[in-house]
Parts: structure tokens; sequence; C-alpha cells
């Protein structure tokens, strides 16, 4: 007796079919499972036969093999219990096999017989609908992911023997759990409680229009993390299509299953500086998305920039041009989306007081150049704006009056991409250079050609300089990138003495 069922394994963050064949043989009791499963699918035949007890059905006592095709693809965890527990019981004569036809079932399974829910849903949810599947089975708390992919028709149950009695037609198919509505974002996490800091929120705003990288310099408690935290609260809401990618991410991190449904905002990651390598770039001997891909889509901030390792920060360069990680292994590249804006923030000086009024700072010009080099002038050229934020007087910090609220800002930026949108195309954001030279004003380009000599700025400086004065037009609805617009950009080319001895 052969029964086949079809279940779906992780790689990076898309799913990847998997071909479940079960095989009852005349002989000795023995259940053995192949196909390369690391140990929680080895493990799943204890987890496999307690929950058949658990829903009162019986397996004949017989040779049980269990083959996972294609063999050649590692699979790891425990999303093939249910598919492998399901081909048994069809193999079995329990769950007639025409049900499970153009399905795909992936789940955990307890001793209990309960359906747990796994990473990956709505990657599996689209492989179904990319392959012709037309029903997908999942735990119940993956219901309303999966229900993200329409056109599917979604069984979400909480126990096996409510699922075989569902396949055998005795009950109908329960409605999908609605999506649980997460909490609103921090009401103080508004740009109206920053005091003063001009030139940083215009720093913001270009930054947020144009999607550019940017880095805070700063004398301790200057509000560079403020600001930065803040950076997400004036970004135009993700689209659908942002969702569903934002949302595969977290899915095969498996950091959905506290809540169910589309996430509805821009990630904001902030590791700690002693992050390492594979978990800020991705990978493992089962590649996982590291925080440049947890932040896809929105915005990872490295606070206090230069304390990051130099081999962590290096890591940073190619995915920053090319907006995903490539991560090679012997068997296989894996692909992990990486299109975020990088944020950083930095003291001025190892001990951090370097220009303020006080004079407290006694850092050598040797310790400054030292501590300046912790980033290099390849991954500072890879960012668009650097900007200081200077250390408010009291006066300053008590004021009453308030700046722009989020929301207002929010609004300019939303408008800025929308107009970019209307003029460039799906490309308003990132257009060809030679599109962005066309645009330029003839007294524009004579600023940009003065100022590559007198600010030795290299070629991917010139390009980013032009991106930034672009953001800046569009932001006031010019076509045209005029002087003034150029003159600006190029400011933010000019670090302050801090960065002066990395250039």
């Amino acid at each position: 007796m052969v029964a086949v069922v079809h279940g779906a394994t992780l790689v990076g963050v898309d799913a990847r079919r998997v071909e479940v064949e079960i095989e009852l043989a005349q002989g000795l009791p023995f259940f053995a499972i192949i196909g390369l499963g690391d140990a929680a699918v080895q493990e799943a035949r204890f987890r496999i036969q307690a929950a058949i007890r658990a829903a009162e059905l019986e397996l004949p006592h017989k040779r049980v093999t269990i083959n996972l095709a294609p063999a050649s693809v590692r699979k790891d965890g425990a999303a093939l219990d249910l598919p492998m527990a399901l081909g048994l019981l069809a193999a079995a004569g329990h769950v007639p096999p025409l049900a499970l036809e153009q399905t795909i079932a992936v789940g955990e399974l307890a001793l209990s017989g309960l359906l747990r829910p796994v990473r990956g849903v709505l990657s599996v949810a689209a492989l179904a609908k990319d392959t012709g599947a037309r029903r997908v089975i999942v735990p119940r708390g993956n219901g309303a992911e999966a229900a993200c992919v329409e056109g599917l028709e979604i069984v979400a149950l909480e126990h096996l023997g409510e699922l075989v009695e569902v396949l055998r037609g005795e009950r109908p198919i329960p409605p999908v759990p609605p999506a649980e509505l997460r909490p609103p974002e921090d009401p103080l996490l508004d740009l109206a409680e920053v005091r003063g800091q001009r030139g940083p929120r215009r720093a913001l705003e270009i930054a947020a229009a144009g999607a550019h990288n940017l880095l805070l310099i700063g004398n301790p408690g200057g509000g560079k993390t403020m600001l930065a935290r803040r950076l997400p609260t004036i970004l135009p809401a993700p689209s659908s299509e942002e969702n569903i990618e934002i949302t595969k991410v977290w899915s095969a991190a498996g950091l959905t299953l506290g809540h169910n449904g589309l996430s509805d905002r821009r990630p904001f990651r902030a590791p700690h500086h002693t992050i390492s390598e594979v978990a800020m770039i991705g990978g493992g001997s089962q590649v996982r998305p590291g925080e440049v891909s947890l932040a896809h889509r929105g915005v990872l901030f490295l606070d206090e920039m230069p304390e990051f390792p130099r081999r962590v920060l290096e890591t940073l360069r190619q995915p920053l041009e090319d907006r995903e990680v490539v991560i090679a292994r012997a068997r296989h590249v894996v692909k992990l989306p990486a299109h975020f804006m990088l944020v950083g923030a930095a003291n001025p000086c190892p001990c951090g007081w370097l220009g303020h009024t006080s004079g407290r700072c006694l850092c050598s010009n040797e310790e400054v150049a030292r501590y300046s080099a912790r980033l290099s002038g390849a991954l500072l050229d890879r960012i668009d704006l650097v900007v200081e934020a200077p250390t408010l007087s009291v006066g300053e910090l008590l004021e009453e009056e308030t700046g722009e609220s989020s929301a207002v800002v929010r609004e300019r930026v939303a408008a800025s991409r929308r107009y970019a949108w209307a003029e460039r195309g799906p490309q308003g954001l990132r257009p060809g250079m030679e599109s962005l030279k066309r645009g330029l004003e003839p007294a524009a380009k004579k600023i940009l050609v003065d100022s590559l000599e007198r600010l030795r700025l290299s070629a991917r400086s010139v390009d980013r300089s032009v991106r930034v004065a672009r953001t800046i037009a569009d932001l006031e609805g010019s076509k045209q990138i005029r002087p003034g617009h150029l003159a600006e950009a190029l400011q933010f080319r000019r670090p302050g003495s801090w960065a002066q001895e990395t250039r």
C-alpha cells in the first residue's frame, strides 16, 4: 500500500515542494523516514504515532517507510509532521486518497494530536498557488496567514481527529479565523516630540522620501537614537505587495507565530553591536534570514555604529548595492531579500564629547582617527546622507513650541513618492543614471563638476549625490534638478572632521 501527500520545506524564505511517499509493507513492525531529514524530521515518527492514537485511529502492524522527495534537498523542522501523518492514514485506509489530491499540508503534531503552528506558511501558500494546488491544510494558528494568498481553499484546524473527519466529509470545513489586529504604534514615537534639530529632521525627511541611507553623528544624548526611531513614522504605509514580502520574511524566521495575518507596518530592526556576521546577514546550517532581511522594506538601525565589529559592517556592502543577500552553499545558492534603509548613529570620538561646549573631550587626533576608521571608506561611500546632530541648549530642550508631526511629514514624503512614480514609473526611487543626467539643469551640472575636484568624490558618491538631489527635487515637485537641490545634496556628502579622516 503506497500513498503520496505533498508538503513543503523552507529554503531561505521560499518554500519548496516535498513529495511525501508512504509505503506499508509486510514484515516486522518498523518505522523509517528517509530523504535527508534533520533530527526534528527523524523524531517525527514518535509524534505521528502518538497523535494518531490520540485521534482514536489505529495503524496496521507493518513496515512503514516514508520517503521525502527530492532526496537531495535537506528538510528541517517539524512542518512535515502533518503530511507524513496524513499519508500514513491514507495508506491505512482512514482517509480517502482523493481528498488529498492537489493539496499541500504543513504543520507540527503534538502528542495529543493538536496541530501546532509552523513558520513559513505564507511562502507555502504562495507555492501552492504557483504550482496549481487548490487546497492548503495548516494548523488553525496559521489559518489567517495562509488566507492572505487568494484563490486557495484553506483548511485550518486544531486537532488531527477533526481534520480526518473533514477529509472524510463527516464535518464541514470551518471558516478561517480572522486576522488578529496588532496593537497600534507607540503614540509617543512622533517627530513632534523632537526639539530643534532642523538639519537632522530635514535629512530624515529626504531619507524617507528617497529610501536613502543615513548616518547621524553627535555627542551622547543629542537625540540621534530618538530621531532614528521616529523614521518609520514618516515612511508611507507599505503596499499590499510589500506587506506580503515583509510577512514572508518574518514568517520564515518564525516571528509571525504570535499573531495572524499580514504585517501592517514597515519593520524597524535595531540589533545590538555584539551581533555576529551570520545573525546580521543570514545563513547557518539551514539558511535563515538575518537582520538585513528582517529589515526588508523597512529600517535597519545600527546604534553606536563604530562599536560593531568591522567584519560585520563590511557584510553590509553587497546588500546595500544589490538589495538582496546571496548565500552560497555546497549544495545550493539561496537568495534572501534585503531592500532596507540603513540608519547609523555614531559619536564623534571614543569618549563621545569631541566638539562639545563643555570641552571635556581629551581624545587625541590619533584616537579620533582610529575611531572614525572603524567605518571603512567603502561603507561610508554607500551612505547617502551624513549629518551632525548638535547638542541642544537647555532653552531649546524646554521650549514649548513643537515641530511638525510625523503625520504632516509623512504626507509630504508620500506625495514625493507619488510624484516620482508618476514621472518615472516603477523605477521612480531608483532611476537610471542617464535619466538623472537628463534631469540636471546646466547650472547644476557645473556645480557637480566643480565639486568633483574640491570634495574628492568617487563615482559612487557622485551617483548618490545626484540621486539625493533628485529626491529633493521630487519633494518640491520639480521635474529638473536645480542648483539649489544639488547644493543641498552635496552638503550631506561633506561630513565634519570626524569622517574626513576616512576619506
